[in-house]
């Protein structure tokens, strides 16, 4: 009762004790106005907030492809018989592991994985390579580690890039990737069209825009 009283006209609210029929048809007027729509209630509105999400992931299922087809390559090719050349995924810890007969097959055996991952669309910046180590029966073995998120120091990189290019956004780490905050599209475009000329050493995707 209020909330409707508040609305009525002040010239209406300032007479006192006033119980004429006037008055109390001109009050009733004002607030089956109010219950019908015909008054109009202005709400304060926030402004508008814009995001993306930077983050760092890489398709399984397009990794799983690439193995399989390298595979069949590696069967069918001369150069590989009897080199007990292998590649494998394993999904659960995202890692790769390539074993061959030498130091000399291991590189043609990476290069027929990374030629199938960049057919699959699997960036190579989504790699990290370990140590070549020995392996049964004079082999060698190598495990390539899949990207899964942004590792905090290039968050952090990322981060001051987009403070230090000046355009009018917010940009925070939340655990393993960055969130960008903006007034409008055109804004947050901008920026991710900067990010892509940057070389950050690792594979970007930009997922996630919403409006709030």
């Amino acid at each position: 009762m209020l909330k409707m009283a508040s609305l009525i006209k002040p010239e209406l609210m300032c007479v006192k004790h006033d119980t004429s029929p006037r008055l109390a048809l001109a009050i009733g007027r004002e607030l089956r106005l109010y219950q019908s729509g015909g008054l109009t209630i202005k709400k304060a509105t926030m402004a508008q907030q814009n995001t993306f999400d930077v983050v760092s992931k890489v398709d399984l299922a397009e990794v799983k492809n690439a193995v399989n087809q390298a595979t069949k390559e590696i069967t069918q090719r001369y150069d590989f018989k009897g080199t007990n050349s292998q590649v494998s995924l394993d999904e659960k810890e995202r890692t790769l592991t390539l074993a061959t007969a030498s130091e000399f097959t291991l590189k043609s055996l990476t290069d027929v994985l990374q030629q199938k991952l960049i057919r699959r669309g699997v960036s190579l910046k989504a790699l990290s390579y370990g140590k070549v180590e020995p392996a049964a029966k004079d082999s060698v073995r190598q495990t390539i580690t899949l990207q899964h998120g942004i590792p905090i120091e290039k968050a952090r990189e990322i981060v001051k890039f987009i403070k230090d290019t000046k355009v009018r956004v917010q940009a925070s780490i939340n655990g393993d990737f960055v969130r960008v905050a903006g007034k409008d599209r055109d804004t947050l475009q901008q920026v991710i069209a900067l990010l892509k000329q940057e070389d950050f050493g690792i594979d970007m995707q930009f997922t996630n825009y919403r409006s709030q």
